[in-house]
């Protein structure tokens, strides 16, 4: 174990598969909406496989971290941005000449980008893996309508009940959570409650290699939903890629199923990680972030 979060009433352990090399490339792993760090296991060992130290935890209220949402325990995107800066933190202390990459599915692909803009030069470069805008008009046809009415509703019934229970999509969130979502979801602009960072500017003035990878068979992230969501961060030198059925050797991927085939695609990141890396240089020591 790498070391425990202490953000207030959350405490999360921070877990590594290292490498022998202390400054072999460092991948941060941020998982789905509702889905534990546990499950990323075999794409964790597909990346070390390339040459990655690896380090894995699990948002609130899911896995390892408590206490899980329930009326009265309120957090919300911002939370989750601020638990990535103290994880950030803890591997810039233990592997300091070591670049650091953010890779992120789905919720987590959406924390990496608000992370990467409202905190320039913290990692090396982002990747966005089966992820996307929640924006209704970024999907096509009745699904868009059918989005906007399902985020609208969840966000209503969160709010009422105090927590959303994971009826149908999503797992037990909370409140907070789900309306940071459902507004994006409704407007297509990032406005998290509890923050003052202008979200959008951030975004406009990302500068970062930026890997982006659709999914084929992905009906919550489609690649116009990608799009919109890696395109806020146009000044970001993006790749983009799209992982297919003959590339994973399977019958069926989608937004959750390409974790267990994902031997192809860790090399796709292996080899942008390894570039990248090349083009930014090795770090020196970098002291944790001071925060208000």
């Amino acid at each position: 174990m790498l070391g425990v979060i202490d953000a207030g009433v959350h405490q999360f352990p921070v877990r590594a598969t290292e490498q022998a090399d202390p400054t072999s490339p460092v991948v941060i792993l941020l998982p789905a909406m509702g889905v534990r760090a546990s499950y990323y296991r075999p794409f964790i060992e597909n990346l070390s496989r390339q040459g990655l130290t690896v380090v894995g935890f699990d948002f609130r209220g899911h896995g390892e971290n408590r206490p899980r949402a329930a009326r009265g325990v309120r957090f919300g995107y911002q939370d989750l941005v601020d638990d990535v800066a103290d994880v950030v933190d803890l591997v810039s202390k233990h592997y300091p000449d070591a670049p650091r990459f953010l890779v992120g599915h789905s919720l987590g692909g959406q924390i990496t980008m608000l992370y990467t803009a409202s905190h320039p030069g913290r990692v090396q470069g982002a990747a966005v893996l089966a992820s996307g805008s929640v924006w209704w008009r970024t999907f096509p046809g009745a699904q868009g309508v059918k989005n906007l009415v399902g985020t609208q509703l969840i966000a209503a019934m969160s709010t009422l009940l105090g927590y959303w229970p994971g009826w149908v999509f999503g797992g037990r969130q909370a409140t907070g959570l789900m309306c940071d979502w459902a507004r994006q979801g409704r407007t297509g602009r990032w406005a998290l409650d509890g923050s003052t960072t202008d979200y959008e500017k951030a975004l406009g003035a990302l500068r970062l290699p930026l890997l982006t990878v659709s999914v084929d068979g992905d009906e919550f992230a489609p690649p116009s939903s990608m799009d919109h969501l890696a395109g806020k961060a146009r000044q970001a030198t993006r790749t983009r890629r799209h992982y297919g059925l003959s590339d994973a050797g399977a019958d069926k991927l989608g937004h959750f199923g390409w974790v267990h085939r994902s031997a192809e695609l860790s090399r796709w990141i292996g080899d942008w990680l390894a570039s990248s890396a090349d083009g930014v240089g090795r770090l020196g020591h970098v002291e944790p972030e001071p925060r208000a």
